[in-house]
């Protein structure tokens, strides 16, 4: 097997509370924290999804975006290293959000998200490098 780490009782509490039910263990936790994927039954790693990177900004899988266009709110998803919109991919911002203008635009101005464990929405432009 591999090496034992020590952990702190205030970390140890923390594991304990995010338990979803008596089979999660806190490995499950750490695994779904670092956004590894679950173990399956066979003892194999599920595959990682890969995050989008774009710019300089890192979107990670299961990210969530949202654009508001002529009154209405359209919603996307960060999914396996792309924008995933009405079954679609697409490699960057722009191309989804052309998806939806039908016109050129910068997508970077349009997109907000919420990554994956928080609560909070922010522009995309605050994660791209100048």
């Amino acid at each position: 097997m591999y090496k034992q780490i020590e952990i702190d009782f205030d970390v140890f509490k923390e594991l304990t509370i995010r338990l979803k039910s008596p089979e999660t263990t806190e490995n499950d936790v750490i695994r779904d924290l670092l956004g590894l994927g679950q173990v399956p039954s066979n003892g194999t790693a599920e595959a990682p999804k890969a995050p989008w990177v774009g710019k300089g900004a890192v979107l990670p899988h299961g990210t969530e975006l949202r654009m508001n266009y002529g009154g209405r709110e359209y919603r996307a998803e960060i999914f396996d290293g792309a924008f995933l919109y009405g079954g679609e991919s697409f490699k960057a911002p722009s191309p989804a959000a052309v998806a939806i203008t039908k016109n050129p635009v910068n997508g970077w101005n349009y997109w907000d998200c919420k990554l994956p464990g928080s609560t909070k929405w922010e522009p995309i432009k605050k994660f791209r490098k100048k």
